[in-house]
């Protein structure tokens, strides 16, 4: 057949006798001008553009500049590029139904489409390289295509064309989008005169754009790069070269920023707290003010959702229509179709959609809008939910900054609460926000859905609907209970966890006492409960997975079983599929209801708790002008329902940022000329209880001077700093502080300099989670000189050289690593450092020791404050340096006794001064008794202990490696990017064998065959609709009603067998995860505690305890919803491409090249998503950290006046972490809308092979159906794989410590052999001892013998480091015995089953260590022991009498680690606990170094009486402790030096003893 333009089958075609424009043929050829002339000049104009292009781009990214009208212009061509299409298939269509090929049907419309195309691409690249005058071209396309439409269009109307043809309304529709385009183009000339204007306008590109930090484009790039996320590509591919790190994501674009978005929130809440200003009893509503600043983003999302699910219909719809359209034109085959003539060869509308290969692509189209409507929708609503997010934050955190201390320290608010607020209920918003447009477009897609069904099955259906909606209540109720079980889950984790860190803590006493498996049973138990809720968790998280696979099955065998027995006709293919789509586009919203309505009702709670919060009272604002601050406490005398507000000098925040400012312009110091620098007159100040703490207080602090304030314990010197600095509520009186001159009445003047420049010291330390350096400079400039002062006055920096990276090093979350005195010197450091008038320290010398004090005293208050003449106000119980204040404050019970010199007190008041006398003498005598006790060197020494050779933790984490990887030792670029990309797949052969293989086994054989059964059902409604209606008019009714039972009857049998699989399948994979749980911990607690002590001197405690918390907690609750969902959806993908490709063999072929596609995807996303993911969780916790912080030190920063600091730190930590989480979100988007255009692309294939090659019509409904339920899949397999493999990091972790070495328990005696009291006499031989701490580590004990007889008192002593605590773990063999042995008893010890020995010894260590739970318990866990023998233990200890006064006695209640006891009392439960174990050697390890004198002398005396028929070891840190001994040994790195008893050791006058008692070490 010849090719022509016109066809050659119409002689008339080429006649223009009529007029030219009356020719058909002729009006085509004449639309084809416009299209050939954009080609001809846009493509040289295109080539040459790119060649250049390179040099014109300033901007960073090649963009982003946008023309006016842009996002228009975009949505016009996309339609216009649709039209199109529906175009050329009329063409087509129309084309096939004549004699010849007429060319002028379609090509015109090809040639449109190309020329859109590129009319596009051309404008884009104008746009990028900001050349607006080339625009001009595309300005003439649209006049001349818009012209030649119009002309075809007045040809169709003289023609008389109906309106119901097609090609009428595409011609229509193309002449209204030309002319919007060609409107859109004068726009652009308009705004930006860049022709026929003198002036083009010049445009700079957005601020952000500017700012080459600024990584997140998806506010700036053009239309078609936002729907499918383009711009993320460079990012999600240079993440398999590289981590992505911070630097690679960037920083927040300026409108997402928290402090944007917390201006426009906090306006909004502020106009809703006008409107109820007037209305006592109700409170401002913060979902209208959430409302009004992030409502527009939230609406728009919804309609995208609307678009979205309106569109999901289509699937349904063109499956009806092709199966349709297929069993017609299978069963009209010989029906011959007449040709049309050619001057009428219109196509009307219902005539075009009834051919099958035009519903294809529609379906194909339709889906390709749905999910990039849809992935919108999901993006705008992630995006508002994070800047709504970090609204909150900021609003919250600005909040905590105004919080009244009464508030805090009276229990209203909790620093959980506050931190819940944070981490909790902000999070339960914003995911309210992302599942918001649910809730409206739900109810209209089960009405819209139900309204279809109807349609095509009529009553019948409305019973498959009525079943999803009955057992829809029962998912709800299903969500509630796991609500439920999931918080006594988590109230047990948390027990278990205390029970846990108990046990690693004090690991080393149980190990020496042999108690390890009674505490390890006690976690076992807890443990037990815990996997008891785990259940009960498992059990409603697999029925929620069955209800939703097996409602829509219920429904399916509901909806047909009563069509085939309520109507004459049989199933028609065409409906059956439909619907069954249908009902599967029904279950999902109604499944996730569910969820939705769980989450509106958390945020309700939320949103309650939120409230509560802003409203709770505040410290009061600046309510004074003149320095003068009474305020009649009448005026705000409680209102009904109204708070007494605390008032105080404090300012709105713009003056505290301008004072900020003015501080860090100005670090001179004024100089103060007034003598006084703060009065307090008449003052009655309370802690928010409205009764007063401190009453008639009327003091002056003089300028330049030091003035102490002393007195009892409670007689409220803290509280009266505190109220200086406006911390409490002023009842009555003032507080002034002075102005800087006289002649200044403006208060606001003297304030920002004065008020300002207070540092304070609180009594309890608090520290930043920063460096040593930072936590003393605190935000001022750093100088070194006076850096170095203030660290040698308070004896900084042997402590600071001690730690790892010195000043640089990290202190741990709330100063963790650190003591108590270390802490409090850097508090006081802080405040000695910052460059201000007056200085407040409260009680700096608690946690110090006497040298140490004494040290501060003179170094730092004598003569760094008093040189730089600064005002220091001293609260302190050390009356030893009264001589030292010029002025001193007395106080008693809230008020103040005594004011003045201390001459004026000794002359006025001689028994106050007389009564001081006597304390500073008694304190005198402790002091000489303390000089011997030295408490900072064992500090230094506990810190040198906890900074312990870190060589084996770098071990640990080598180990981490997969052992496969040690092999391959090149670090080049290709192993890291295999590893990279790897899944664990050992890992996961690891975890699912820890299941157990039997139910490994049950759950692949169930999931198969579950899997396989549902095919089946698919299958048979397939066979059963098709030869329903094979062509058998003749077959008679009965044994059309057999058949139809045998459908029916196979139909169910069938549908019951998938319901029961579905169960079985969910309970299945939960119990097999309970089961791996289960046994993946147990495992890890027996490893750890039957590990080697050095394992616990070398890794930190918070390593070992995050393997029981959060990895456990992953294994426990994550692993098994992702397994099940990665198998569920990867089966579901495999059983329909299996079931097209039976169905249509060729599709296999088109499978190649998705299947790569596929590929290539999963594997770039799964990197980058890893790596978002750890950013995510690696910058959320110094966020939630910070928060906390702030509560803690309130106090503190609200003195230095450093709000404005800390609050821009939250908003960068804020930041931070939102932009990881976006990136994430956006990666995700990225996915998605790729795996969902291959499921399209699969469906059109899918389409395509069916019709072209489909057996019957059942198939190609089945083939279609199963094409659609692919695109929901394919992605939820890659999103579970990457889960899967983050989680399985937890596994690994947890593996790597269950290949560590244990303990060698078992011994060569047996149990039995050892007699039953050894050791008997207690006489121990050393013979040539060699000790070491790990086999590849040095010796630290070399070649000892000693001798030591029953009942000896031996002393041990050596200088730090010498080996004399290496020789009592040698006794318990808690070190490598490598050469050499100890006999006691005659028995070597190295030959005894290890419980057995160390279950015979007692030891008393140097850090006493007592247990949650009772006296009873910490004294005898075994509970072998007799009453009578506890309360003489305790007796002997001298604690019979306290124990008594307990309430329960010997039950009375120990609180974690003993904090209920002072610490010298928990060294005699210690003593008391070594006495119970009637043990005749007992080890003193530096047993008296951390307690008082007092104790000392018990513990002495006992071990004297007590102990008299014992052989006591005692390692001393003083050498006075050990000079009544025996017998000494002296050590001396690691060599026995010395050995006799004391008196003969001084005689030598050079000897090492003698040395060191002269020193007093």
């Amino acid at each position: 057949m010849r090719l022509a333009f016109c066809g050659n089958d119409n002689a008339s075609a080429y006649n223009i006798s009529a007029g030219v424009l009356r020719n058909v043929c002729f009006v085509d050829a004449l639309n084809l001008v416009p299209h050939v002339f954009l080609l001809f000049i846009t493509f040289p104009i295109l080539f040459i553009g790119w060649g250049s292009q390179s040099s014109k781009v300033q901007i960073h990214h090649n963009t982003w500049l946008h023309f006016p009208g842009h996002n228009l212009r975009w949505i016009l061509t996309f339609t216009l590029l649709f039209v199109h299409v529906c175009e050329i298939a009329e063409g087509i269509v129309s084309d096939t139904q004549m004699k010849s090929r007429h060319l002028h049907l379609f090509l015109p419309a090809i040639m449109g489409f190309v020329a859109a195309t590129v009319s596009i691409v051309y404008y884009h690249n104008i746009e990028t390289s900001n050349f607006p005058k080339l625009l001009l071209a595309l300005f003439l396309y649209w006049i001349m295509a818009f012209v030649t439409k119009t002309i075809k269009l007045v040809r169709y109307c003289q023609d008389g064309v109906p309106f119901s043809q097609l090609r009428f309304c595409i011609t229509g529709i193309m002449v209204i989008l030309y002319g919007l385009l060609m409107a859109v183009e004068i726009n652009v000339i308009r705004v930006r005169r860049y022709v026929f204007f003198m002036n083009p306008q010049k445009v700079k590109p957005p601020e952000d754009l500017q700012d080459l930090g600024v990584r997140f484009l998806q506010p700036f790039v053009n239309l078609l790069s936002k729907a499918t996320y383009w711009w993320m590509n460079t990012l999600i591919i240079s993440a398999h070269k590289k981590p992505v790190d911070l630097k690679a994501i960037g920083k927040l674009p300026i409108a997402m920023r928290a402090l944007t978005n917390y201006v426009c929130l906090k306006e909004a809440y502020e106009e809703q707290k006008k409107k109820v200003a007037d209305q006592p009893n109700r409170s401002p509503s913060i979902w209208l003010a959430m409302y009004s600043a992030f409502g527009r983003p939230i609406l728009l999302s919804s309609t995208f959702r609307y678009l979205a699910d309106l569109l999901g219909f289509a699937g349904p719809l063109c499956i009806s229509g092709i199966v349709q359209g297929f069993q017609d034109t299978t069963n009209n085959t010989n029906a011959t179709e007449k040709l049309k003539n050619p001057s009428n060869s219109y196509l009307s509308s219902e005539e075009f959609l009834r051919n099958v290969y035009v519903l294809a692509v529609l379906l194909f189209l339709a889906l390709i809008l749905q999910r990039t409507f849809l992935q919108a929708s999901y993006y705008v609503t992630t995006e508002t939910g994070i800047n709504l997010r970090g609204a909150l934050l900021a609003m919250i955190y600005n909040k905590i900054l105004r919080l009244s201390t009464s508030n805090l320290s009276m229990g209203e608010m909790t620093l959980g609460q506050i931190n819940n607020l944070v981490a909790i209920e902000t999070n339960q918003l914003m995911w309210f926000l992302f599942l918001c447009p649910n809730l409206w477009a739900m109810p209209v897609q089960i009405i819209m859905g139900v309204i279809l069904l109807y349609n095509l099955l009529g009553v019948s259906a409305l019973v498959g609907a009525a079943v999803i909606v009955l057992l829809a209540p029962i998912q709800y109720f299903i969500a509630t209970k796991l609500a439920e079980a999931q918080k006594s889950t988590l109230d047990y984790s948390t027990e278990r966890l205390k029970k846990t860190n108990e046990i690693l803590k004090g690991i080393k006493l149980l190990k020496l006492y042999a108690w390890e498996h009674i505490f390890c049973t006690s976690v076992e138990e807890t443990r037990m409960k815990e996997l008891t809720s785990l259940k009960t968790f498992a059990l409603h998280t697999s029925l929620s997975i069955f209800m939703n696979a097996a409602i829509p099955i219920a429904a399916v065998l509901a909806t047909f079983v009563t069509y085939a027995y309520t109507n004459d006709k049989p199933l028609q293919p065409a409906q059956a599929f439909a619907s069954l789509s249908l009902f599967h586009i029904l279950v999902t919203p109604l499944f996730l209801l569910s969820t939705v309505v769980r989450f509106a009702v958390k945020a309700i709670v939320s949103v309650q708790k939120l409230n509560e919060f802003l409203l709770s009272d505040e410290i009061g604002d600046d309510s004074w002008r003149g320095g003068d601050s009474s305020v009649a406490y009448e005026s705000c005398k409680k209102h009904t329902g109204l708070h007494t507000k605390a008032i105080n000098r404090r300012q709105p925040l713009r003056y505290q940022l301008e004072s900020y400012e003015q501080l860090s312009r100005r670090p001179t110091r004024p100089v103060e000329i007034d003598d006084i620098a703060i009065k307090v007159t008449n003052g009655y100040f309370s802690w928010g209880s409205g009764l007063a703490t401190l009453s008639n207080i009327n003091i002056r602090i003089p300028t330049g001077q030091m003035t102490m304030i002393v007195g009892q314990v409670g007689c409220g010197k803290s509280s009266l700093l505190l109220a200086i600095l406006g911390e409490m509520q002023t009842l009555e009186g003032k507080v002034h502080w002075s102005n800087v001159n006289e002649t200044e009445p403006s208060f606001e003047a003297s304030r920002s300099r004065n008020r300002y420049s207070v540092a304070y010291a609180a009594q309890k330390p608090w520290l930043l989670n920063a460096t040593v350096e930072e936590n003393i400079i605190f935000g001022s400039p750093f100088n070194k000189q006076r850096y170095k002062a203030v660290t040698d006055a308070c004896s900084l920096q042997p402590d600071i050289d001690l730690l790892p990276f010195g000043d640089q090093t990290e202190i741990g979350e709330r100063g963790i690593n650190l003591s108590g005195g270390q802490r409090q010197r850097i508090c006081v450091a802080r405040a000695l450092y910052q460059n201000t008038n007056i200085v407040f320290l409260d009680d700096p010398f608690s946690a110090l020791d006497i040298h140490l004090s004494d040290h501060l005293m003179q170094e730092g208050i004598l003569k760094f404050l008093q040189e730089d003449k600064r005002t220091l106000v001293l609260v302190t119980h050390k009356l030893q340096y009264l001589p030292h204040a010029d002025w001193i404050i007395a106080m008693k019970d809230g008020m103040v006794l005594r004011e003045g010199t201390l001459k004026d007190i000794q002359t006025k008041d001689t028994e106050l001064y007389e009564h001081w006398k006597t304390l500073m003498n008694r304190q005198d005598q402790e002091l000489e008794k303390d000089m011997e006790a030295d408490q900072t060197t064992l500090e230094r020494k506990t810190l040198r202990r906890a900074m312990y050779p870190r060589e084996s933790k770098a071990q640990l984490e080598d180990e981490d490696e997969e052992e496969e990887e040690e092999e391959d030792e090149d670090d080049n670029m290709s192993t890291v990017l295999r590893l990279r990309t790897k899944m664990p797949w050992k890992t996961c052969w690891r975890y699912l064998t820890s299941g157990g293989f039997f139910l490994l086994f049950l759950m692949i054989f169930s999931k198969l065959l579950k899997h396989s059964v549902i095919v089946a059902i698919d299958y048979w409604l397939a066979t059963w609709t098709s030869t329903d209606n094979a062509n058998e008019p003749r077959s008679i009714g009965d044994v059309k009603n057999k058949r139809k039972t045998y459908h029916v009857a196979v139909f169910s049998i069938l549908s019951g067998a998938g319901i029961v699989l579905c169960l079985i399948t969910s309970l299945t994979v939960e119990w097999m995860g309970l089961t791996a749980a289960k046994n993946l911990h147990h495992n890890l607690l027996n490893k750890i505690i039957l590990g080697p002590i050095r394992f616990f001197d070398t890794t930190p405690l918070g390593l070992i305890l995050n393997r029981f918390s959060a990895d456990t907690n992953i294994i426990d609750q994550h692993i098994p919803p992702t397994l099940e969902s990665l198998t569920r959806s990867t089966l579901l993908c495999l059983s329909a491409i299996g079931m097209i490709s039976y169905a249509t063999p060729w599709f296999l072929v088109a499978l190649v090249p998705l299947g790569i596609a596929f590929y290539f995807i999963q594997k770039y996303f799964r990197v980058a998503s890893k790596d978002l993911q750890e950013l995510d969780d690696s910058t959320q916790l110094p966020l939630l950290c910070h928060f906390s912080e702030t509560a803690e030190g309130l106090t503190t920063i609200r003195a230095f006046g450093h709000e404005a600091r800390f609050k821009q730190r939250m908003l960068e930590l804020t930041d931070t972490n939102n932009i990881a989480y976006l990136f994430l979100s956006a990666a995700n988007r990225w996915l998605e809308v790729r795996t969902d255009y291959l499921g399209a692309c699969i469906v059109l294939t899918a389409a395509v092979t069916s019709i072209t090659e489909g057996p019957n019509s059942g198939f190609v409904g089945l083939g279609l159906l199963y094409a659609l339920t692919i695109t929901n899949y394919l992605n939820w397999v890659v999103r579970n794989l990457a889960d899967l493999e983050v989680q399985m990091g937890a596994v690994k972790k947890v593996h790597s410590f269950l290949n560590m070495e244990s303990e060698n328990y078992d011994g060569y005696l047996d149990p039995s052999q050892v007699p039953k009291d050894w050791p008997q006499e207690g006489e121990i031989k050393i013979e040539n001892l060699c000790v070491r701490y790990e086999n590849n580590l040095k010796p630290v004990l070399k070649h000892v013998k000693a001798y030591i007889k029953p009942g000896q008192k031996v002393g041990i002593c050596g200088r730090t480091g010498s080996g004399k605590s290496s020789l009592s773990l040698a006794f318990f063999r808690m070190v490598d015995i490598f050469d050499g042995r100890i006999v006691i008893d005659g028995i070597d010890i190295s030959k005894l089953p290890l419980h057995t020995l160390r279950s015979r010894l007692s030891i008393i260590l140097q850090d006493p260590i007592l247990f949650s739970g009772s006296i009873r318990f910490n004294l005898d866990p075994e509970c072998k022991c007799t009453d009578d023998r506890l309360w003489e233990a305790l007796e002997i200890a001298q604690l019979k009498n306290m124990v008594k006064s307990l309430p329960g006695g010997l039950d009375a209640v120990v609180t974690e680690g003993g904090e209920n006891f002072s610490v010298g009392q928990r060294q005699l439960f210690c003593l008391a606990r070594a006495f119970v174990r009637k043990s005749s050697i007992l080890i003193m390890d530096e047993a008296t170094a951390s307690i008082d004198m007092a104790t000392e002398n018990i513990l002495q005396k006992v071990v004297m009486t007590a102990f008299a028929d014992r052989t006591v070891v005692t390692i001393a840190h003083l050498v006075s402790h050990i000079l009544d001994a025996n017998i000494v040994l002296v050590f001396s790195e690691g060599f026995l030096v010395e050995c006799d008893t004391p008196s003969n050791l001084l005689l030598k006058e050079d000897g090492l003893f003698t040395t060191l008692v002269k020193t007093h070490k």
